[in-house]
């Protein structure tokens, strides 16, 4: 069973194609091949959920003066620049100088080679893509705006141009969302953990994103008069039965079968945390609160695990121990449609060469294996409460950690590692546990990754995606290291 998103993936591209003037009279119809050249990436652009706007041809510099604010009102996550044929860089220089978004040259001949025994000068211009490309790249440069990426390739039946152009579609997602985000914030760190300490000016001075605050109070009215008998909550509880399976309890004495009174208190929280996002317009949510024991606020602010959990699985990362770092990096991971856990380290399996990678939750729902664990706890360790806890393992394969750190001076910091999620037994003890393998040592790959400066949280994603994280975080100014790259 997979989670539908709460709301369709969007972001903004803006398109132009670069040519010469000269061109069109020395050979008539060139033009319009062009045209259609480029009427054929932005078809493929446009199949990946973008708004695509196509300001045409661009050959000469008063052009490039005229389609500029254009360009900039259209507010573009990417800019992808058609290199249909040969053009002048004057072209290109005039809008790039004033562009703050990536900007994605496209070089996409329709030949894979000329027909060199009939070849024509007209054959060669419709098959010059990349002849003007080091030009622009060396303006770009000079110019410090270097490009984000070339793409190189054929027009049609080329799988690694398509791959590269949905990659950078997948980032324009990821810059939609994140430039326009409002990720809430409550409470406060649990217990002064200081790696997680971050100025909230920062996420809206270098990603656009609008930290809002939020009292306990504002969910807590949902809440309090909900009962066992409300429509909401009989649908809740049967949306969380029907997801999770709910076992017998194993060694751990922490743990039992799912308790009644603990799907009903999951179940309010739940319904009282979605519609606290809907009316605050959140994108994200990072939280703690402890609120005086034995209080009705603190049942509610320590069961949210499940539905935060069904809320990060539909495109809504939620991030407990008030950690908003990590709520970046799980939104960033969900826009790229790999998933975002929240995940920390737990024991390291020295037989089997990996670490259990895992939390109490929230959890990405849609990349468990199998059908996920609910279990009434006890108590949640090394915090107030108890209730219901989520646990399983994520699916087995390819898999990507990025943990947003802040430097010495204040900056952030993109650390990223790929691994393997392998299959193994989990401890059955309400959290989320999985094997992770990594290129190097399980020793040498957690030295390595703890002296870069982490917080000691991260989002964990299937597949293996560290260069597109490490153009994510160009995009945004971002130093990024990939630890599992040699």
């Amino acid at each position: 069973m997979q989670i539908p998103r709460r709301k369709p993936l969007s972001g903004n591209a803006a398109m132009i194609s670069i040519g010469l003037d000269t061109y069109w009279e020395q050979f008539p119809g060139l033009l319009d091949d062009l045209n259609k050249k480029s009427t054929v990436l932005e078809e493929k652009l446009a199949a990946h959920d973008l708004n695509v706007t196509n300001f045409g041809m661009v050959d000469n510099g008063k052009k490039a003066f005229e389609v500029l604010p254009k360009i900039k009102a259209s507010d573009p996550d990417v800019l992808f620049v058609d290199m249909v044929t040969y053009g002048t860089s004057a072209t290109f220089g005039l809008i790039i100088s004033e562009l703050t978004c990536p900007v994605v040259l496209v070089a996409l001949q329709p030949r894979t080679c000329m027909d060199y025994p009939h070849a024509t000068t007209y054959m060669q211009l419709c098959n010059d893509d990349f002849c003007s490309v080091p030009e622009f790249t060396g303006v770009a440069i000079r110019m410090k705006k270097p490009v984000a990426d070339i793409i190189i390739g054929t027009l049609t039946g080329d799988p690694a141009a398509d791959a590269a152009l949905a990659e950078w579609c997948r980032i324009a997602h990821v810059r939609h969302d994140l430039r326009k985000a409002r990720i809430g914030y409550m409470g406060h760190v649990l217990d002064t953990m200081l790696d997680m300490q971050t100025d909230p000016t920062m996420l809206t001075s270098v990603f656009g994103a609008h930290a809002v605050p939020c009292e306990c109070e504002e969910i807590f009215s949902k809440y309090k008069d909900l009962t066992a008998e409300s429509h909401e909550v009989q649908e809740m509880s049967r949306r969380i039965l029907e997801f999770f399976d709910t076992p017998d309890p194993v060694d751990d004495p922490l743990t039992s079968k799912l308790l009644p009174e603990d799907l009903l208190t999951a179940a309010k929280a739940a319904v009282a945390l979605e519609k606290f996002t809907v009316e605050k317009e959140l994108d994200g949510f990072a939280y703690y609160y402890e609120s005086a024991p034995g209080s009705d606020m603190r049942t509610l602010v320590s069961n949210f695990i499940v539905g935060n959990s069904l809320l990060t699985a539909a495109g809504f990362p939620m991030c407990g121990e008030f950690d908003i770092k990590t709520c970046i990096a799980m939104l960033i991971f969900d826009r790229l449609e790999i998933g975002g856990s929240f995940a920390e380290f737990h024991p390291i399996d020295f037989e089997r060469d990996t670490i259990l990678v895992g939390h109490d939750g929230p959890h990405h729902l849609n990349i468990a294996a199998g059908k996920p664990v609910l279990r009434s706890l006890k108590k949640y360790h090394g915090k107030p409460g108890k209730g219901a806890g989520v646990e399983f393992n994520i699916k087995t394969g390819p898999v990507t950690m990025l943990s947003i750190g802040l430097t010495a001076s204040g900056q952030f910091k993109f650390i990223v590692a790929e691994g393997e999620s392998m299959a193994g037994p989990i401890p059955p003890t309400g959290n989320t546990n999985t094997h992770v393998k990594f290129p190097l040592d399980i020793r040498t790959f957690l030295k390595k990754w703890a002296l870069e400066g982490p917080t000691h949280h991260f989002a964990l994603g299937i597949g293996h995606h560290a260069e597109t994280v490490k153009k994510i975080a160009a995009s945004f100014g971002i130093e990024c290291v990939i630890i599992t790259q040699k």
